[in-house]
């Protein structure tokens, strides 16, 4: 019986399987896991920052009025980064890059191929788009989104699990990710059975770690102005170095770095210019949410647990007030 189970724990322990699919067809319409897992993501992280947002004293759901306009923004930078750090991939020999009914083309999302850094860009405009025309202020909000921004991402990788996509190098190590032989991504010369590091899984503990610095770090230091936001940028790209160091799927090479290095080395040392630069701008706490002159008018729009976190409340100074007593005067003393 000892036996039995060791062997059942070794068996455990020896690789992580793949999924054996990635996608389900109803009817004419395929849905693919990785669509899945960004779409629960993101509802994910809209549902936390609108509860970050609403405590510091927000309208209910403005996130809904801010996301309309920086997730599809999102989606198309992400796009557009892709292709543009994977030229070879779309307009190499024998390549069809401009028409969407044949395979290979730029526009094929759902093929595969949409970059975080590029999505940062698109969803960063967006959400200043946003911001603007709801009145709230950029950095408010960009705090408010970084912790659910990071497990969203967490949660998106486990999309490429279900792709069988950007693993590492080979591996003996226990938890090594089991590949299908015939994936094109596999180095030649290889022999079958070989493991790969599972990338996907470092950055989904990376970034669930990464969430609970974040919200822990804010509370503790009261972290506003954009300073949450900050952190956010500089704990995962230093994690994306790493990442992307070890992963083994064609990339464009600049000065012998992967271009995704490089765009985490930049996210390192933006997140630090933001959090010194918005240290230095902005002292106490943020006067309200909205953008001033902006503030929502609508009765009972705020609804706020716990406003005195973020915005000053407190009781006005005593003063004497005589009006309510001479009210109170019965017509006897006339």
């Amino acid at each position: 019986m000892t036996f039995a189970l060791s062997s059942a724990a070794s068996g455990v322990l020896a690789s992580i399987p793949s999924p054996s699919i990635s996608y389900i067809d109803l009817g004419p319409l395929r849905i693919h896991f990785y669509a899945l897992c960004i779409v629960a993501g993101i509802i994910v992280a809209v549902f936390l920052t609108n509860a970050r947002l609403t405590r510091r004293g927000a309208e209910k759901w403005v996130v809904i009025d801010i996301c309309l306009l920086a997730v599809p923004i999102a989606i198309v930078f992400a796009r557009i980064y892709h292709v543009v750090t994977h030229l070879g991939f779309y307009f190499g020999p024998d390549s069809n890059p401009w028409n969407p009914f044949q395979p290979g083309s730029v526009w094929a999302i759902w093929e595969g191929g949409i970059a975080i850094y590029g999505a940062l860009i698109g969803g960063a405009i967006g959400a200043y788009l946003g911001c603007r025309w709801t009145g709230i202020r950029f950095w408010t909000f960009a705090d408010a989104l970084a912790p659910g921004l990071i497990i969203a991402q967490a949660m998106g990788r486990f999309g490429n699990w279900f792709n069988q996509e950007l693993f590492g190098q080979p591996t003996d190590l226990p938890w090594g990710l089991e590949i299908d032989p015939g994936n094109s991504a596999i180095p030649v010369g290889l022999p079958e059975g070989t493991l790969f590091q599972p990338t996907f899984l470092y950055e989904v503990i990376w970034n669930l770690l990464g969430a609970a610095v974040i919200l822990w770090a804010g509370r503790r230091f009261t972290l506003l102005w954009g300073k949450q936001f900050a952190l956010y940028l500089v704990w995962y790209s230093a994690g994306r170095i790493v990442w992307e160091s070890i992963r083994i799927d064609p990339s464009d090479i600049i000065l012998g770095l992967r271009t995704n290095v490089w765009a985490a080395i930049i996210g390192v040392v933006l997140g630090i210019a933001i959090f010194v630069v918005q240290s230095r701008r902005h002292h106490g706490l943020e006067p309200s949410p909205y953008a001033p002159g902006r503030e929502s008018k609508a009765p009972g729009a705020v609804d706020s647990t716990d406003p005195t976190d973020f915005v000053d409340v407190s009781e006005p100074p005593a003063t004497n007030d005589t009006v309510g007593t001479s009210a109170t005067s019965s017509p006897a003393t006339k």
